[in-house]
């Protein structure tokens, strides 16, 4: 199976990240094949004649996973799950239960070096106890935490316990080139009032979202038949009784719908019939955001509003597979009455900045028609980005009155464009430390204040960008600090020799001044 260009570099970027750290994560959307990368990681592995354990918590993962490694490596798999067991099987590769593995007598079984790799699927799981109990009993393994979505609901960062981000491929990446299909918003004029929905261990509660969702089921259902009765439709709800109801409340409005929940005893042929198209809608208590694809499903509805990315990736992802004949996904949203509670929306799934985020939202509520995600995010970027320059400028003019022959770094930061370092968040631990004496040092050397750096991982990005710059012939930091000081404009865009050259000529006036005839407030190198 040839390996799409995404996927090498996720291969060979975990490869890389495994030689110098024990822990590392690849993220990739939800249809852009994370199993085949890590099945190809397992046999490389397998190769170098280590043995590895893929960790999951449904089996439906476990399966796939197996499935995978068979079809794409031609190697079987083992299975550690409720009575099988891999111990005195030749097998390399064992899939595993995180349930069964947990418990301390079936551990106890397995030696501390018993795997060399472990791959966790579906890695936003990683940090509750049942998994740590299991990656604490293998201390010296490799981990690969692999997911679509790596953030988790009791705001516990992945950060915590992997050492860095091998790899990641954004959502708006594979839609751009023609890996997973668009997606189109379009919010459902109907205002459901959620003020009184309480949060309970990071997100909203299920049974507060029924009784605020009851009494709009109706509407939602005379809604959904204007704009979605020609799709094939997922609908995600709270509750198993409200997705038997609005099954019901669907098909009296003509749809074929069908409901499927954790006690259906006919689950997987009621899902074979919706994928074979005897049923154009779907309802779920939450069970298909994992290890479920139908790549045929063209829209989805989220009536289990959350406030955790992750879930709210998971499900719209049920939709962004290819498909002959599917030219776009559509996410139908609603207009949510919450002042209390941030939860997610569709401008969520592509924008990082809040600001942004809040301006696509705004402009899916007023659209007439669905609207592209990525149309949005393009407006709403171009909307913001003049008020975004101006706040940038004013810092950047405070910065050039501090005193200090160092340089602030947000200064820096400004000057050569690098938004990515003004709006920093640290993600992993080893980020959130102080600024190491190496860093400090390297920091004063190219001429910036360490003690104006907040950690290690914003130490190191600043070091990243300073010597390709450096590699690429452009200004220096000191250099920036000095001509700004004297009134110059984007030193950051300006050549090294070029800066050099003005600060001889200023130097030749005895620093007192600017040479004759040059105005800092627009003069432009010429290349001299």
């Amino acid at each position: 199976m040839q390996l799409r260009p995404y996927q090498i570099e996720a291969f060979q970027a975990v490869l890389s990240e495994w030689e110098r750290v024990h822990r590392t994560l690849l993220v990739l959307p939800t249809g852009c094949g994370k199993t085949i990368v890590f099945a190809k990681i397992a046999e490389n592995q397998v190769r170098n004649s280590e043995r590895v354990l893929i960790l999951a918590h449904r089996g439906e993962l476990l399966e796939q996973a197996s499935d995978k490694i068979q079809k794409a490596c031609n190697l079987n798999c083992a299975v550690e799950k409720a009575e099988s067991s891999c111990l005195g099987l030749p097998h390399r590769i064992v899939v595993g239960s995180v349930q069964s593995l947990m418990h301390p007598k079936r551990l106890e079984k397995f030696q501390p070096n018993y795997f060399d790799t472990i791959i966790i699927d579906e890695a936003h799981h990683v940090i509750s106890d049942s998994y740590q109990r299991v990656l604490s009993h293998f201390p010296e393994a490799h981990v690969l935490g692999v997911t679509a979505t790596p953030d988790r609901g009791d705001m516990k960062n992945l950060g915590s316990f992997f050492d860095t981000l091998a790899y990641e491929y954004t959502l708006p990446k594979a839609i751009h080139e023609g890996y997973l299909c668009p997606i189109k918003a379009e919010t459902i004029p109907l205002k459901i009032d959620f003020s009184k929905v309480k949060v309970q261990a990071g997100d909203f509660k299920n049974s507060d979202i029924d009784t605020a969702l009851a009494p709009y089921l109706e509407q939602i259902a005379v809604e959904m038949k204007k704009r979605c009765m020609n799709r094939k439709t997922v609908i995600f709800l709270p509750l198993i009784k409200t997705s038997q109801k609005f099954c019901e409340l669907l098909n009296q409005q003509g749809f074929h719908c069908a409901e499927v929940n954790g006690n259906s005893p006919d689950r997987a042929e009621i899902l074979a019939d919706f994928e074979n198209g005897k049923y154009n809608a779907l309802c779920n208590s939450m069970l298909l955001t994992e290890g479920w694809d139908c790549p045929s499903v063209d829209c989805v509805v989220v009536l289990r509003p959350t406030k955790v990315r992750s879930l709210y990736c998971q499900m719209v992802g049920r939709g962004t597979r290819l498909c002959d004949g599917k030219k776009e996904l559509l996410l139908l949203d609603f207009l949510w009455n919450t002042e209390r509670h941030e939860l997610c929306r569709p401008a969520c799934l592509i924008a990082k900045d809040k600001k942004i985020s809040d301006k696509m939202t705004e402009l899916i509520n007023q659209a007439e028609n669905p609207i592209s995600l990525e149309d949005a995010e393009k407006q709403a970027s171009e909307e913001t980005v003049q008020n975004r320059e101006q706040s940038l400028a004013d810092k950047l003019e405070a910065c050039k009155h501090r005193k200090g022959k160092l340089v602030d770094p947000l200064q820096y930061e400004i000057s050569i464009h690098a938004e990515e370092l003004v709006n920093y968040v640290p993600s992993f631990g080893w980020e959130s430390k102080p600024v190491s004496p190496k860093q400090a040092s390297t920091l004063e050397h190219f001429g910036i204040n360490p003690a104006l750096v907040e950690c290690a991982g914003k130490a190191k990005e600043i070091l990243i960008h300073v010597r390709k710059r450096i590699d690429a012939g452009l200004s220096t930091p000191k250099q920036i600090k000095l001509l700004e000081r004297y009134g110059f404009q984007r030193v950051g865009d300006w050549t090294f020799q070029e800066a050099s050259n003005m600060i001889a000529r200023i130097s030749a006036q005895g620093w007192r001044c600017v040479p004759s005839g040059v105005n800092p407030e627009t003069y432009k190198p010429s290349g001299e």
